[in-house]
C-alpha cells in the first residue's frame, strides 16, 4: 500500500491575451471552444453556479500515456470577470488531487489580463504541485492559440 500523505500548495499564474475579455471568458464557458485548448473531447459541462464539468480520457504526458478523470463544480461565476471552481482528478485509477481554482479577468492595454490561482491538495505522491503548475502553464499557452487567432 502507498504511504498516505498530502502536499498542500498554492500557485498563481498571470498572462495577457491579445483578445477581449468576452472571448477569453467564452473559452472557459463554451464547451466547444474549451475543448480546442483544454483537450477534453469526452466532456460534459453545465456552466453555471452549482453546475458541473466532467471529462475523461487518455493523455500523453511527456511520453507516458495516462488515463484521467477531471470533475469540477462551479462555485462562483461573474460573466467576463471571474470563475471559481473546485475540482478533483484521477490518473490511472488513482485519486491524485483536489483543488480550488480562481480565474480573474481584467482589462489590459493589449487585451485581457488573466490571473489564475490554484490551491491544491496533492495526494499520496501521485502528483505534485510543480507538475500541476507546468501543466497549467501549457494549458494557458494552448488557450492563447485559441483566443488570439
Amino acid at each position: 500500500m502507498t504511504q498516505r500523505n498530502v502536499v498542500h500548495a498554492t500557485f498563481t499564474l498571470e498572462r495577457t491575451y491579445k483578445a477581449p475579455r468576452a472571448k477569453v471568458f467564452s473559452a472557459f464557458s463554451d464547451i466547444e471552444t474549451k475543448s480546442k485548448w483544454f483537450g477534453n473531447d469526452n466532456a460534459t459541462m453545465d456552466f453555471r453556479v452549482g453546475g458541473r464539468e466532467h471529462s475523461h480520457g487518455v493523455v500523453d504526458a511527456h511520453g507516458r500515456v495516462h488515463s484521467f478523470r477531471f470533475d469540477a463544480i462551479y462555485l462562483d461565476i461573474i460573466e467576463n470577470e471571474r470563475i471559481i471552481y473546485a475540482y478533483d482528478m484521477d490518473a490511472d485509477g488513482q485519486h491524485i488531487s483536489a483543488s480550488l481554482t480562481t480565474i480573474e479577468l481584467t482589462e489590459a492595454e493589449d487585451g485581457t489580463r488573466l490571473k489564475l490561482t490554484e490551491q491544491g491538495a496533492f495526494l499520496d505522491g501521485y502528483d505534485d504541485p510543480k507538475m500541476r503548475e507546468i501543466g497549467t502553464v501549457d494549458l494557458l499557452a494552448a488557450l492563447a492559440k485559441v483566443v488570439e487567432e
